[in-house]
């Protein structure tokens, strides 16, 4: 599996959820989705246009951006609630700003509360807490940090480094997403105590691209 990483790595070519359910009623949800985005490819699809702080270039190796925090969202066995009802006071300024250095900037903390984290039936902090409870309970690949060029390979390269880097998870658990020929973002399924779990199946429906782009840190 290593061997087959460097070579794809350094060898090769340089270079969707379903609808919701009906129901959005706060707090009742069947287990969570941890969404892990690339940043590098956000940044060249959107970023980059918008002028996001996200997609500065950082001279630490340490603060460079990979896989970011994309969200923790609700999910049903089908579908998923968002934009829930909650009695919960939104998250202030400083909440959101706290997030940046997993999320990469503060309006994306603010809009996943909104859309997901108003739905899992717990105060903001209590979310945000969560969320980086689950981002740091998962291994992002190390060899995925030391691309020295943006190269193509396939998406199933990417969900095996991840299985590799934890062997608490397994096929079923993970899966890996593409957008206008990037990989996108990985997805790994976890219960309401945030322990590993099987996705539903609207979930598991993972890129089969053998050519997909990959950029490298900024």
């Amino acid at each position: 599996m290593r061997n087959l990483l460097i070579l794809l790595l350094f060898g090769i070519i340089p270079a969707a959820h379903t609808a919701k359910a009906d129901s959005n009623a706060a707090g009742e949800f069947h287990y969570y989705i941890l969404s892990l985005s690339w940043s590098p490819n956000w940044c060249l699809r959107e970023g980059d246009d918008r002028d996001s702080p996200q997609c500065e270039p950082r001279a630490d190796e340490e603060t460079k951006l990979g896989w970011i925090l994309h969200g923790l969202w609700p999910q049903f066995e089908e579908g998923w609630p968002q934009y829930c009802q909650t009695a919960h006071r939104p998250p202030s300024r400083a909440d959101t700003a706290k997030m940046a250095d997993i999320m990469g900037t503060s309006g994306l903390a603010w809009y996943q509360w909104k859309k997901h984290g108003t739905c899992a039936g717990k105060p903001s902090d209590s979310y945000f807490s969560m969320a980086r409870e689950a981002y740091d309970s998962i291994n992002r690949p190390e060899v995925l940090r030391k691309l020295p060029r943006t190269v193509k390979l396939p998406a199933r390269v990417v969900e095996e480094a991840f299985l590799e880097a934890n062997p608490q998870l397994t096929s079923d658990m993970i899966t890996i997403t593409c957008k206008a020929g990037q990989i996108q973002e990985a997805r790994i399924c976890l219960t309401k105590t945030l322990e590993p779990r099987t996705c539903g199946m609207d979930v598991l429906r993972d890129c089969t691209q053998d050519d997909a782009l990959m950029a490298p840190l900024r």
